[in-house]
């Protein structure tokens, strides 16, 4: 295949290729436990390549191409692709050991990088098996010259989005979708310069998405090198994610593996470090989140209560207010529309957040848009400092009615997510859908955030007057009891009851 003249849309379809040629012996929910090392291993060998033999034909100095300073990323001897593609046998092993190699020569940006794939495991990766996948990797070339890091950056979330398509369920611990984080780096409109921190971080997907944001409206987006943050639980995830910023062309972030509510990764001194833009998707309700831990948290999370062993969502909140800057500060988070409303310590949680006027917006998405959960969930907006003629008022709006249904998930469109956008920019009254509701009405309504307490949904068109509705009711079930009536005959003359 001629990769200068591949397409998008070519390289998709090779790149999914490949899981294909894994499908019988490998679930497809470990596809990407696979794929994703690959696909890195061969774009840093063939960029290497080019590094190598721009140098000689600069220079003719090949000694001068194999000094280290050379190379954005070192590859030992022997542990090269060709060196890797040449193994006749024991293709695996070899592989688990290039990788393992060239993590231990890149140890401030790629110690762990791969995974913890078992490539040496025969009875799933047959030799017969890596080779046919290594040859077919084998026929792209990914450098710099040929496919540019945009182009293999949008190619790997294309992969990403397929995987989580193939195994739905458990998509969502490392899967967002996409309209859903733009609409939030929307309304967070980080800029260049601005910390970005995504304490459960998944696959990147909303540290790229503010990096495109940055990008579109801003302007530098070196100047945001240094600056995104990203703490990811699953290691096989958290990989992933770091693959999926290199492969965008991004070279300096910080995304740490670790258990975020036990373990934050991030600190000033002896406090949690602060950032401008904080944004997360974290899991659920989930349940034994750490909250033996938060009687006496360090790092004075648990300023609103501690949240309940049986839903850790108030938890991640008050981490991701914590983690707010002072006075820059302002956070997007994901959650199920229960926490809008549930009682007992998180009703507490609740009311403190919003005495301390520290939110913003309350936005009720559709159901059965996450992966892995039809719960309608909705996205709530915090900022360290209001505007002041936002102050002591929060936007409460209803956007379950903007949607695309879809036969195994629905889907927020683009044009409903500018939709949503422009209501959060405004922050205005919209009949029937968006209310400002003050302070005050929210703690008479008892510290509530139930949308439906302020935005009621429009009556249905054509609906008859009560008289005619229980007439046409009591038709219906006269005339269900006569169908039952004949179904009981039937089955007696047919003999089929006793």
């Amino acid at each position: 295949m001629d990769s200068q003249r591949i397409s998008l849309g070519q390289l998709e379809s090779h790149l999914w290729e490949s899981a294909n040629i894994l499908r019988g012996p490998v679930d497809a929910a470990d596809f990407k436990t696979y794929i994703f090392p690959l696909l890195f291993f061969k774009r840093i060998c063939d960029v290497w390549d080019e590094e190598y033999q721009d140098i000689v034909d600069e220079t003719g100095d090949e000694q001068l191409a194999w000094f280290p300073e050379s190379h954005r990323f070192q590859i030992p001897e022997n542990c090269h692709w060709i060196d890797v593609r040449a193994k006749a046998a024991n293709v695996g092993a070899a592989l688990q050991v290039a990788m393992r190699e060239i993590e231990k020569a890149n140890p401030l940006t790629l110690y762990g990088v791969f995974g913890d794939a078992q490539w040496a495991n025969k009875d799933r990766l047959s030799d017969a098996l890596l080779k046919d996948l290594i040859e077919h990797f084998s026929r792209l070339s990914l450098g710099n010259q040929d496919v540019n890091s945009d182009l293999l950056g949008d190619a790997y979330e294309y992969l990403i989005k397929k995987f989580a398509d193939a195994t739905n369920k458990k998509a969502g611990e490392f899967y967002t979708p996409r309209s859903v984080v733009r609409l939030m780096i929307d309304m967070l409109d980080p800029k260049e310069a601005e910390t970005i921190y995504d304490p459960a971080c998944g696959t990147g997907g909303m540290l790229l998405a503010a990096v495109q944001h940055v990008r579109e409206k801003h302007g530098d987006i070196k100047r945001l090198w240094g600056k995104l943050y990203g703490q990811e639980k699953n290691l096989t995830t958290s990989s992933i994610a770091r693959m999926n910023l290199f492969l965008h062309g991004i070279e300096d972030f910080q995304i740490v593996r670790g258990d975020t509510l036990r373990n934050p990764a991030f600190f000033d001194g002896d406090r949690l470090a602060t950032f401008d833009c904080v944004l997360a998707n974290p899991p659920f309700s989930l349940e034994k989140w750490g909250e033996e831990m938060w009687e006496f948290d360090p790092f004075g999370r648990n300023f609103a209560g501690r949240p309940p062993s049986s839903s850790g969502d108030f938890a991640w909140v008050q981490h991701m207010v914590k983690s707010m800057a002072e006075g820059t500060g302002r956070m997007a988070v994901v959650l199920p529309q229960g926490a809008l409303f549930r009682k007992g310590v998180e009703g507490n949680i609740r009311r403190k957040l919003l005495e301390m006027d520290l939110v913003e917006a309350v936005i009720g998405l559709a159901p059965n848009l996450f992966y892995g959960t039809g719960l309608a969930a909705c996205i709530l907006v915090l900022q360290a400092r209001k505007l002041r003629k936002r102050h002591k008022k929060v936007l409460i709006a209803d956007a379950s009615r903007l949607y695309r249904r879809g036969r195994a998930q629905n889907t927020l469109e683009p044009d409903h997510a500018a939709t949503i956008f422009g209501w959060y920019r405004d922050f205005a009254d919209v009949v029937d859908v968006a209310r400002v509701v003050g302070l005050d009405e929210i703690e008479a309504e008892d510290w509530t955030l139930n949308i439906s307490r302020y935005v009621l949904p429009p009556l249905e068109e054509n609906i008859p007057p009560l008289p005619e509705a229980i007439d046409a009711f009591k038709g219906a079930l006269a005339r269900c009891r006569e169908a039952e009536e004949r179904l009981a005959r039937v089955m007696a003359e047919e003999g089929w009851l006793q």
